[in-house]
């Protein structure tokens, strides 16, 4: 399925959320830095998904001797490691610098960097990127939770409201043919 041309792109600092949403300090403290990670990971693929955003985690690699990396979780959402001594802040700027074109030919429509850097704010902003700091992410993440719970009660109230949607298909079917009278 194509992408829309004026979509969204949200760019994550991956550690600077993850030091600054509790539920995932307590997970890099109680299971390790990888297990945040995922859970960062899973948690930004149901949230970009219902928001439409092209999500990009950005994980530094700044301390660790590997060559930068790139995860495609889904087409809505990746994850990148930067290479050996990048920080995930640079990685960002560059590409707001590099996205910067693309809002002004149009193809997307805004970029959002998700971080609590002040320095780096201040920067991405200068590119026209807008800013969330990690706690408003962490607030629209969970509003969307709740918004996507909503939606799924309804749907599921709305189906099971009539007794034809709680039966299945050859039970429809026969009742159809007594309604009838064909049999």
């Amino acid at each position: 399925m194509p992408r829309s041309l004026s979509q969204a792109v949200l760019l994550v600092d991956g550690y600077n959320i993850i030091g600054a949403w509790p539920c995932l300090k307590k997970t890099r403290d109680n299971s390790g830095l990888e297990a945040a990670r995922v859970e960062l990971v899973e948690t930004m693929t149901s949230y970009s998904s219902f928001q439409g955003y092209d999500t990009q985690i950005v994980f530094d690699a700044q301390y660790q001797n590997t060559c930068s990396n790139k995860e495609v979780v889904t087409e809505l959402l990746s994850v990148h490691y930067t290479d050996f001594g990048q920080t995930a802040d640079t990685y960002i700027e560059k590409l707001c610098a590099s996205l910067r074109y693309q809002i002004i030919q149009s193809r997307i429509s805004r970029v959002i960097v998700a971080t609590s850097d002040r320095a780096q704010q201040l920067m991405v902003q200068g590119y026209g990127a807008e800013w969330l700091s990690a706690q408003q992410l962490c607030g629209e993440v969970e509003t969307t939770v709740c918004r996507m719970r909503q939606k799924y009660q309804s749907r599921k109230q709305s189906k099971s409201r009539f007794l034809a949607n709680a039966i299945d298909a050859k039970s429809r079917e026969r009742l159809v043919e007594l309604r009838m009278g064909l049999k």
